[in-house]
């Protein structure tokens, strides 16, 4: 019999890695930030839908995932390509030791946050997310993979409410990043906005759920995009902002 765990990751891999997904819809946005033979970091990595778009046009990754059966996932994919390193961590403001939250049936939505587990209760396309495990994980700071495997060209945050967190562990500004936004967690957004605001002159746009769109056809201001956030219906749900800097 499989294991509620595995038919968690099963779910995922049948989400992210299957037929439907829109993989040149994908590629043509990351196009946007990525060169071939850059270096992209991928914090949230979950199964490497994204490493898998990185490395088709043609970049380095680092893939960076703490749950350990999405890990084993990550190296089965992955695991053979040289162009590709998978860190078994979370990213944090320092390093330390932290208890993840795992969704067992989902674990795309495992995090290290409770009050992003709090602002799902009763939130609508939230109903029956049920958090039903724990693992202590040891937390890395991007500084310190920076440190290890170099400045990166691309940045994808992930984490499930703690964006802002892997934020403050990093203390210079790159060429481009994205991070995941959740109309259950606003404030996160804007704490993203504000620390990215502190590392360097970024411009702002935003793909919605898996649309893989921009949505702006000019880049945006910080405080635009706050306040565009601000003004989301609660039925957006997520999407990704993403900050290109000097643009």
């Amino acid at each position: 019999m499989v294991s509620p765990a595995l038919k968690g990751v099963f779910r995922s891999l049948r989400v992210y890695h299957g037929p439907d997904v829109p993989r040149a819809e994908m590629d043509a946005l990351y196009r946007k930030f990525i060169e071939p033979g850059d270096l992209a970091f991928d914090i949230g990595a979950h199964v490497g839908d994204r490493v898998s778009s990185f490395r088709r046009l043609g970049a380095r990754v680092v893939a960076v995932e703490p749950q350990p059966l999405l890990f084993d996932a990550l190296r089965h994919i992955h695991g053979r390509d040289p162009l590709v390193e998978i860190v078994d961590r979370a990213v944090g403001p320092r390093a330390e030791f932290l208890t993840l939250h795992i969704n067992t049936i989902n674990p795309t939505v495992s995090t290290l946050s409770k009050r992003f587990i709090a602002g799902a209760v009763d939130a609508p396309g939230w109903e029956g997310q049920n958090w039903d495990a724990e693992l202590v994980v040891d937390v890395v700071t991007l500084d310190a993979l920076i440190s290890r495997f170099g400045v990166p060209a691309f940045i994808k945050i992930d984490v499930e409410g703690s964006e802002e967190a892997v934020l403050f562990g990093l203390s210079r500004a790159v060429k481009a990043l994205s991070f995941e936004f959740t109309t259950i967690a606003r404030d996160v957004a804007l704490g993203c906005l504000d620390r990215l605001s502190q590392l360097g002159d970024y411009r702002y746009n935003v793909a919605f759920g898996e649309t893989q769109q921009l949505t702006f056809d000019d880049w945006i201001s910080a405080a635009e995009m706050a306040n565009h956030i601000l003004a989301l219906p609660d039925e957006a749900n997520s999407g990704d902002v993403y900050a290109l800097l000097g643009s």
